[in-house]
């Protein structure tokens, strides 16, 4: 699959090399179907089984994975959303919101935490005042706090993912929301819990044929019809489900060095996710 991938993008590797892109970019979605992310177990699974006639060290390895541009595993889970949303049936365009935890260590070692620092400046577009972000998040579901970030998601009502946005943990639901593409197809109704609540952005999103059914509060000043609630609920929790498929792929810690190499093993598991959707 990836090999027909990179050939559709016109990629070519160096005759030299021991490794096609292809090959190393099989290796860690292997790692993350069946080996929690360890692509060094994978890297000596995938050889001594003969898998791969000829193997890299893992120092060596590790080169030309980060040597892969993030464009590449974007698009390759582009490829899979389009599949997703075609198979999705023009009649039943409708889709689910949510974000899901991932903690980059316990709440006792966010001291000791080298990944993440404890707060981070950053500089909006329109305000050239810097803002501090916080990877510290709080689950409400579970009345707890937590370090790390936050995985954005929308998925089709049948919880196959088509969109995603990685953040801070402390990064409010709705304003990363607002950041995401929604390369959806007009009249498509998205479902959402009560942090999505956003008025002003409801009507946005109706001007171009988009739908937003967040969750009302009990003092809203727009409540939602009680049949609308009603259909809406079973598929507005059905993105749970898909947390937890998404969360049995992880190992119990998921081991990184750099930000970069953390971000990017979430993005295998969601992408093996993806593969399993198929």
């Amino acid at each position: 699959m990836c090999d027909d991938f990179l050939k559709a993008m016109h990629r070519r590797d160096d005759p030299q090399v021991r490794l096609t892109t292809a090959e190393v970019m099989t290796i860690p979605l292997v790692a993350s179907t069946f080996f929690g992310g360890n692509v060094d177990k994978t890297r000596r699974f995938l050889y001594e089984y003969g898998y791969m006639k000829k193997m890299i060290s893992k120092s060596h390895l590790n080169r030309r994975i980060h040597a892969i541009e993030p464009a590449l595993w974007r698009m390759l889970f582009e490829l899979f959303a389009q599949v997703f949303k075609q198979r999705n049936g023009p009649e039943f365009q409708t889709y689910a919101v949510d974000s899901l935890p991932v903690a980059v260590c316990d709440n006792i070692r966010i001291r000791r935490c080298r990944i993440y620092p404890l707060e981070e400046e950053r500089h909006d577009e329109d305000d050239d005042t810097p803002k501090r972000k916080s990877f510290r998040g709080y689950i409400a579901s579970k009345r707890r706090y937590f370090y790390g970030l936050r995985v954005h998601l929308v998925v089709t009502g049948s919880g196959e993912p088509v969109e995603f946005s990685l953040a801070a943990g402390s990064e409010a639901d709705v304003t990363i929301f607002k950041e995401l593409e929604l390369d959806l197809p007009e009249g498509s109704i998205i479902l959402a819990d009560k942090a999505y609540t956003d008025y002003d952005y409801e009507d946005l999103l109706e001007e171009v044929g988009l739908h937003l059914k967040a969750q009302r509060k009990k003092n809203s000043k727009r409540p939602m019809p009680p049949w609308e609630e009603y259909l809406g609920k079973p598929i507005r929790q059905y993105i749970e489900t898909v947390f937890s498929g998404l969360t049995s792929l992880f190992a119990r810690k998921i081991h990184a060095v750099t930000p970069r190499g953390f971000e990017l093993k979430i993005v295998w598991f969601l992408l093996a996710f993806s593969i399993q959707c198929l």
